[in-house]
């Protein structure tokens, strides 16, 4: 059949819209199930090696300072090689994830992680240790935007705040557990150069063992649907996920009814106006929509803020050691690494199930800016008040308050807006570039934060920590929506696009079974 032209282009895109709507409906307004739990342990393994590998380096820092003479210049390096190899490796795999799939390299970020962790183990010197770190980066940044978007493209809207941070919230696992083999292995006694191996090694083992757990995940429904066309693999997918929940008046299930719909239509064929086979035409890339209102605003609100968190977070994370030295010169490694525990313990980890709790009620974005007004607060006065800083007590309450609201705000959040606000075509490609400035952030905090405490001390810190917090504030209430409660469709406009990008699309239609991004790209 010969192309209708773009009134039967506009129909047909619109009737692939209708059905991807009928699928998705039983997926957004479905239960919490099995498979949802199964998913958010799975995703949240690369975050937990990520920050027990955040933690872990800055007690193996200390142990081999005097083990291998190590300078300033080295320890900086060593501690955020990692984390500018994470920043290269969110953008590499997101981009990777929105132009073949998520679940096509949705398990091989751990295998890279692992092997860089392992690696980083049987280093022979200072050299090697930098090179292995930065394979272990890619892994752990390449596990970002993956885990993000696969886990918010399979939650439902009610729950989806709560699924995605707790993803993310496997984090507050790792920064328990790191103080808790550091501790375990220094009470041991064992020969330090044997201690900060397998302090290093201890990294792959989560990682190694839930690759065949994310093996098993089939490719997200909302990717299947628009990107590859693929209804009866995501309709399968949407029935496996809520369980047949969710059935229809008439008692069939939603996604049953589409597929039957989409099959009862006659599949009209088309030709190229230049006579060719339109399929075999470049697939179209979406990456300019980063360009364009509202996605750049909200491209700079994600990325921006993540920044700015991670200059702070991970500089007083992984200079927590010695921030702690500097609060009490005489005190040993092992009860700096109490002191640390307690802190996570108390103040961090309670954080994350406080968000996890709370994020789809209060919102994302009331969340973050409330995370990161405490953050000044809580930074601020031990810049203000510097006597804060020498007494042990009162600094711990202040330094643990900051922590709280970290993860009861923008540490949790930064993670999420991303995972949910860009269309289905640039998700994980935006969730890359928002946590690669992250990582630049972490590395500048990494490599920044031993020189500022030994130039201007803990109080210098901390009011540059504070005005740090402040610039997020601004910049959350300047550029970010609130996503909460809605799909992500509805979020992102991805319908909207799709209908305003149909007319403007020169080639021909081939038939409803496609992508409805292959359908704009012929």
């Amino acid at each position: 059949m010969v192309d209708g032209g773009e009134p039967s282009r506009i129909a047909a895109v619109d009737s692939a819209i209708e059905t991807h709507k009928s699928v998705l409906h039983a997926l957004d307004n479905s239960s919490l199930s099995g498979f949802h739990w199964k998913a958010m342990i799975t995703s949240g393994m690369g975050f937990f090696t990520d920050a027990y590998d955040l933690f872990i380096i800055g007690v193996v820092l200390a142990i081999l300072t005097p083990l291998w003479h190590l300078g300033n210049f080295e320890i900086s390096l060593v501690g955020s090689t990692s984390l500018i190899a994470a920043a290269l490796g969110s953008m590499i795999f997101g981009r990777l994830a929105d132009f073949v799939g998520r679940r096509s390299i949705y398990g091989f970020t751990l295998l890279v992680l692992a092997a860089g962790a392992l690696a980083s183990a049987l280093s022979p010197n200072v050299v090697w240790l930098i090179i292995f770190r930065f394979i272990l980066g890619l892994g752990i940044g390449g596990d970002y935007p993956l885990s993000a978007t696969l886990m918010s493209e399979y939650a439902n809207r009610r729950d989806r705040g709560k699924l995605v941070t707790m993803v993310f919230a496997m984090q507050g696992v790792g920064l328990i557990l790191g103080p808790l083999v550091a501790i375990a292995l220094l009470l041991a006694g064992l020969d330090h150069d044997l201690t900060w191996r397998m302090m290093l090694a201890l990294g792959a083992v989560p990682a190694l063992a839930t690759f065949y757990l994310r093996r098993q995940i089939a490719e997200t429904p909302r990717f299947a649907l628009m990107m590859q066309g693929d209804l009866e693999a995501a309709a399968a997918t949407v029935s496996q996920v809520t369980g047949q929940n969710g059935y229809g008046h008439n008692g069939a299930h939603p996604s049953a009814l589409a597929l039957t719909q989409q099959r009862s239509r006659p599949a009209p064929q088309s030709v190229a106006p230049n006579g060719s086979n339109s399929g075999a035409q470049k697939k179209r890339s979406w990456l300019p929509l980063l360009g364009r209102a509202p996605y750049l605003r909200w491209l700079i609100g994600t990325a921006g803020a993540w920044l700015l968190l991670d200059i702070a977070y991970y500089g007083t994370t992984i200079s927590s050691p010695l921030v702690l030295k500097s609060l009490n010169g005489h005190s040993s490694l092992l009860l700096n690494m109490v002191y640390t525990l307690l802190i996570f313990l108390v103040a961090a980890f309670p954080g994350y199930i406080v968000a996890a709790l709370t994020i789809d009620r209060l919102g994302r974005r009331w969340i973050q800016c409330v995370g990161f007004a405490m953050m000044a607060l809580a930074y601020g006065l031990l810049a203000i008040f510097p006597a804060l800083t020498q007494l042990t007590v009162p600094f711990l309450l202040v330094y643990g308050v900051s922590y709280f609201f970290t993860e009861f705000g923008p540490n949790v959040t930064t993670f999420v807006y991303p995972a949910e606000i860009f269309p289905v075509m640039i998700r994980s490609t935006a969730h890359g570039i928002a946590a690669a400035l992250g990582k630049v952030g972490a590395f500048i905090g990494a490599l920044i934060f031993p020189f500022l405490l030994t130039s201007f001390h803990l109080p210098g810190v901390m009011t540059f920590t504070a005005v740090i917090s402040v610039a997020g504030l601004v910049l959350t209430l300047l550029t970010l929506p609130e996503p909460s409660g809605r799909s992500l469709e509805e979020i992102s406009g991805e319908y909207k696009l799709v209908e305003k990008e149909a007319p403007a699309s020169s080639s021909s239609l081939l038939t409803e079974r496609v992508a409805v991004g292959e359908l704009l790209s012929r």
